[in-house]
C-alpha cells in the first residue's frame, strides 16, 4: 500500500506553479492542445508533479487526437486510483495519484489495445522525466 502525502494548501502553493496548483489540488482541466506533454513522443515516465510518483510509462502514450496526453495503462495499478466524478452533468471516472490525491484527469473506454482505455492526463499535473 502506498504511503499518503499529506501537505496544506499552503505548502502544494508554495511547491506548484499556479496552473499546476490549479489543475492538481482545486480538480481543475487545463485547455486542450495548451498542455506541455501532449505532443511530447520522448521516451521516458510521467510522474505526478505534486509528489513524484510514477505514473505512466512513454511506451503506454498514444495520439488521442483529444489535446490532451493519454495513456492506456498506469505504471501499476497501485500507482493510481479512481473515482466517481458527476460534476459538470456527466458521469466520468476521476483519476487521481494514489500518493498524494492530485488529480490527474479521466480514464475512459474508448482506448486501444491492450486494455481499451484512455487515461486522459492534464500536462500540468505531470513531470516528465527523459530516459537516461
Amino acid at each position: 500500500m502506498t504511503e499518503k502525502i499529506h501537505k496544506t494548501d499552503a505548502e502544494w502553493k508554495a511547491q506548484l506553479t499556479p496552473e499546476q496548483f490549479k489543475v492538481a489540488r482545486k480538480r481543475g482541466t487545463e485547455r486542450a492542445y495548451s498542455g506541455e506533454y501532449w505532443d511530447n513522443h520522448a521516451q521516458g515516465m510521467y510522474r505526478c508533479v505534486c509528489c513524484g510518483m510514477p505514473l505512466f510509462k512513454s511506451d503506454t502514450k498514444f495520439e488521442s487526437g483529444t489535446g490532451w496526453p493519454s495513456f492506456y495503462a498506469p505504471v501499476g495499478p497501485e500507482n493510481v486510483r479512481e473515482e466517481s466524478d458527476n460534476t459538470l452533468f456527466m458521469r466520468r471516472t476521476e483519476v487521481l495519484c494514489a500518493a498524494c490525491d492530485a488529480h490527474l484527469g479521466h480514464v475512459f473506454k474508448d482506448g486501444p489495445e491492450p486494455t481499451g482505455l484512455r487515461y486522459c492526463m492534464n500536462s500540468a499535473a505531470l513531470k516528465f522525466e527523459p530516459e537516461k
